[in-house]
């Protein structure tokens, strides 16, 4: 049977290039990155810092403002923790949204246990937030502003630039989860006022374990406490011993995003527009969210009458969630569909497809009609 994957947000495979340039580190090049006193060990820190300039480049900031991580919720965890333990003689109040991927809302629940107060603001029908609710959020103790640039689950893309604009204005840090973006469409943190960013290895053809933070040097410069002590290593933000072969993939897979990131995006919002035409004609499918505001490779789809719970078990042949990896076992509806005000009932009808570059023409139209054939199972 022939499998098509259409679960490019959830995780992707290890491009064949990254993967070479992984292999040495694991063998021939097995050094300690941490260990200077002989070849072995400058071998490795050599590489890492080579890595890190290829991921400072997708982030648009400098080697320096790299903070090398597990992934993303690491990152995240070092980011929120990190800045409201520094900064709590200033304020313990932060903001974020209501369709936050669960590592930040997790996060801001552990917070609000250590004494922090979290404000949640919504998002509209389209899944985007009012700039003005944002800014009647802010008080003279908020710290922190977190909203994510994509969200995983529908590909809807925030006003980052105008949030990076209300945050100076209040002299306010501003976080983002840049997860799903980096390698998809450009990303330049400077340009967007963000004073710390996110993205994870595995995202984008790179291996598992490994992500990054940017960390602002300068205007602002962001102050962090460590959340894991030890070694020193990263500038004493994270101790531990660095992933040398997971990093060099990273930046190989980096390396290869900006190059690739243009025509791939292009390319896949017109595989997209073929699959959703396809499947509204077919089977009366509609997408929630923004159309205009999102990424390339992303479609958030409902087919009335039939819950994606059975549809998915249905369709064996093809690899694709109800949203989010973190959560896609969970039987409640969707965090984020439901702060979109779309119904549980609408809800529980609804998945997520996403591309990536290996996906083919020919896949969306297999992709259709296997869908299609099994709605048809559901529907008489």
């Amino acid at each position: 049977m022939s499998s098509t994957y259409l679960d490019y947000n959830s995780t992707t495979p290890v491009d064949p290039i990254v993967l070479e340039a992984m292999l040495p580190w694991f063998s021939v090049n097995f050094g300690n990155a941490g260990s200077s006193t002989h070849y072995w060990g400058r071998a490795a820190a050599m590489a890492v810092e080579e890595a890190r300039e290829k991921v400072a480049e997708i982030f648009g900031c400098e080697p320096g403002e790299i903070i090398f991580t597990s992934g993303a919720t690491e990152a995240i965890n070092l980011a929120l923790r990190g800045v409201m333990h520094a900064y709590q003689h200033s304020g313990k109040h932060f903001i974020t949204v209501t369709t936050e991927h669960k590592a930040v809302l997790d996060t801001a629940d552990a917070l609000a246990k250590e004494g922090y107060e979290c404000t949640r603001i919504g998002v509209d029908y389209a899944g985007r937030i009012d700039p003005d609710e944002l800014k009647n959020a802010i008080r003279k103790d908020t710290v922190l502003v977190a909203v994510m640039m994509a969200n995983n689950e529908t590909g809807v893309l925030q006003d980052v630039a105008l949030i990076g604009d209300i945050c100076q204005q209040h002299d306010i840090l501003f976080f983002s989860d840049t997860t799903q973006v980096a390698g998809k469409m450009q990303l330049n943190v400077k340009e967007s006022g963000m004073a710390m960013a996110c993205i994870s290895a595995h995202k984008m053809y790179g291996p598992k374990g490994v992500g990054a933070l940017y960390v602002s040097r300068k205007s602002p410069r962001v102050t962090l406490q460590a959340q894991i002590t030890g070694g020193g290593q990263e500038k004493g933000l994270r101790s531990g011993t660095l992933n040398v072969p997971g990093i060099v993939g990273f930046g190989k897979a980096c390396e290869l995003a900006m190059k690739e990131c243009w025509d791939t995006g292009s390319r896949l919002s017109s595989l997209r527009t073929i699959f959703e035409q396809l499947l509204e004609q077919k089977c009366t499918a509609r997408i929630n969210g923004s159309i205009r505001y999102r990424l390339p490779n992303t479609t958030n789809l409902r087919i009335p009458g039939v819950k994606a719970s059975a549809l998915i078990p249905a369709v064996p042949s093809l690899g694709f969630s109800t949203g989010s990896a973190c959560t896609s076992a969970l039987p409640e509806p969707s965090h984020v569909l439901t702060a979109m005000r779309i119904s549980p009932e609408f809800a529980a009808e609804s998945f997520r497809i996403s591309l990536g570059k290996y996906t083919t023409e020919e896949e969306m139209y297999l992709a259709v009609d296997t869908i299609s054939q099994a709605v048809a199972t559901f529907i008489r």
